[in-house]
């Protein structure tokens, strides 16, 4: 297919490319073509693909509309090639294991889980803060970063909800259309956060995990969101039963 061979995307190098809040870096959002399809249209459709004469041709511009050959196929990749992998050839010693009862609550189990995780470093940064050496313009804040900053009141989970929510629209305007969640209930949030706020001004967190934001993969079930499985049918014909642990911890 040289002769209808498309020009693809000459991708930086990593070293190049600038992640900082004044990037003027674009995300690549392809407006791919690709409709449903059912009955007869599918059957004609495999028939083409698998047809010795068309089928090849076929690919190629379903591919081309739909960017795969621009993006992927005839990209440019400035980067060197890695001779060594990137990551550890010798598996870690195994630590010490410890089983936790699953006959204490909830919040007994997440304590019990949290004398087991490593202490924090010296060289980290002070709760409240988000640089970092390696990478001044984001750090990945970890559920003893919210503890922490919680308890000296450098923050509050009334603040990080706002902050949520804003990041949550922002993300899913038109401008940026990422739309990293399905669904999220801002009114909702807000309450929880309200209510774990109050806790922590009493000094009576229910625990560790007491206001420190959580993602739940859609495939379960967490009231009062429906539980879609990535797919727009699923929430009709099956309702959500049951409301997460982590909700009561």
């Amino acid at each position: 297919m040289g002769f209808f061979r498309s020009e693809g995307v000459v991708y930086k190098p990593v070293d190049e490319v600038d992640v900082g809040p004044y990037s003027d870096e674009v995300y690549i959002s392809p407006n791919v073509k690709a409709p449903r399809m059912a009955g007869f249209l599918v059957k004609l459709f495999v028939w083409i693909l698998e047809s010795r004469i068309f089928g090849m041709i076929f690919v190629y511009f379903l591919k081309k509309e739909n960017f795969v050959h621009k993006l992927v196929s005839f990209a440019e990749l400035e980067e060197s090639p890695v001779y060594v992998p990137l990551y550890p050839t010798e598996d870690l010693l195994e630590q010490e294991v410890r089983c936790i009862k699953s006959s204490s609550n909830p919040c007994e189990r997440v304590q019990e889980a949290l004398a087991c995780l490593p202490s924090s470093s010296s060289s980290s940064s002070s709760p409240g803060s988000t640089s970092s050496e390696a990478n001044p313009w984001f750090r990945r804040w970890t559920i003893m970063d919210y503890s922490k900053a919680y308890k000296s009141g450098v923050l509050t989970p009334s603040l990080v909800a706002e902050r949520f929510i804003r990041a949550v629209e922002q993300s899913s305007s038109s401008k940026c259309n990422m739309s990293f969640f399905i669904s999220s209930d801002a009114k909702n949030i807000l309450e929880q956060a309200t209510e774990s706020t109050l806790r922590h001004e009493r000094g009576k967190p229910l625990s560790v995990l007491d206001g420190v934001p959580i993602a739940i993969k859609d495939e379960i079930d967490c009231k009062p969101y429906p539980t879609t499985g990535g797919t727009r049918w699923l929430h009709k014909f099956r309702s959500c039963r049951m409301i997460l642990v982590a909700l009561n911890v």
